[in-house]
């Protein structure tokens, strides 16, 4: 079967896709349409059905796999589908492995790498407190997604962001000694553990109402002031500090942290969360362009478009 990595400009096809997310719109005239994100395995990839029906509007279900017809079109040097029809179907018997996007590192690697900071961690309250929080998140921590579509937004996703942020951590400790390297790393292993309650997974696109209500920050935080009463360790001054790297990481009050990075550590944190996140959103864009092309406008990154340039690597 043809993945969506596979498709080219001006190919018909009907085939199972996965319904990503699903944005209703009007146009000018009137015309109801259908704005959607569409994925398997391979990817995603963007798609518009115009003058859709009634009946197009209720199979449209986000969550949903569903036999849409379409054609591949070139908009703005990217691939994007002309849907002419979708249909949902029984999804009782459906195998969702075909249409969940998997990150480039397997699961049992992140785990062992992850562990592998986990024991790095000399300052032992931070290791208990880091330690116990991946106890109780479990498998979930390495099934989840790191966002619902920005970056790192496929099966390990979270795990891979923490790593590559691990990574970074321990070379930006290294460079500047000033910096608690425990702290950072404490800070980088836990920081968005809250988005395993704030998202819907790997299927839906959608946020679950805590995290409409509470986001992953506040939640995360919520579970490492658990996480220190039960250890005996509420009042230590390990424990206020990581919250702060918990609570500072998106490192400005209108990117959603409730208070500004007031240490050095806080402040490494945001900058390596920023990087790490930005780079993966341009590793997926600029896969889906040509050398010598433009991506489309990013929201990310204030509606700039990047050029792939045309090099040897």
């Amino acid at each position: 079967m043809t993945k969506i990595r596979e498709f080219k400009q001006k190919e018909r096809y009907t085939m199972d896709l996965l319904v990503k997310n699903v944005v209703k719109g009007v146009t000018q005239k009137g015309s109801p349409y259908l704005s959607l994100v569409l994925q398997d395995s391979s990817g995603t990839i963007d798609g518009k059905l115009w003058d859709a029906s009634a009946e197009d509007m209720q199979n449209a279900k986000p969550g949903h796999v569903e036999t849409v017809s379409f054609e591949v079109l070139d908009y703005n040097n990217a691939l994007q589908l002309r849907i002419h029809s979708i249909q949902d179907h029984d999804q009782d018997h459906v195998d969702l492995t075909e249409y969940v996007m998997s990150g480039p590192v397997e699961v049992p690697v992140l785990k062992s790498r992850i562990q592998g900071y986990i024991d790095s961690i000399q300052n032992e309250i931070l290791k208990a407190l880091v330690a116990k929080m991946y106890e109780k998140s479990g498998k979930a921590f390495f099934d989840y997604p790191a966002a619902s579509r920005i970056h790192h937004n496929y099966l390990g996703g979270l795990a891979e962001h923490t790593l590559g942020m691990a990574d970074l951590a321990e070379h930006v400790a290294g460079q500047y000694p000033m910096l608690d390297r425990d702290l950072l790393i404490s800070g980088v292993l836990i920081h968005d553990m809250g988005k395993i309650a704030e998202l819907g997974g790997l299927v839906s696109n959608e946020y679950t109402l805590e995290g409409k209500l509470a986001g992953h920050i506040s939640i995360g935080h919520g579970w490492l002031v658990e996480t220190a009463q039960e250890l005996g360790l509420a009042d230590a001054k390990e424990t206020l500090l990581l919250r702060h790297m918990v609570l500072s990481h998106h490192g400005k009050h209108e990117f959603g942290s409730p208070v500004l990075p007031s240490i050095p550590e806080a402040e490494a944190l945001y900058l390596i969360d920023n990087m790490d996140a930005k780079m993966n959103s341009l590793k997926q864009a600029l896969s889906q362009v040509k050398p010598g092309n433009w991506t489309p406008k990013m929201f990310a990154f204030e509606n700039r478009q990047f050029y792939k340039a045309e090099t040897d690597k």
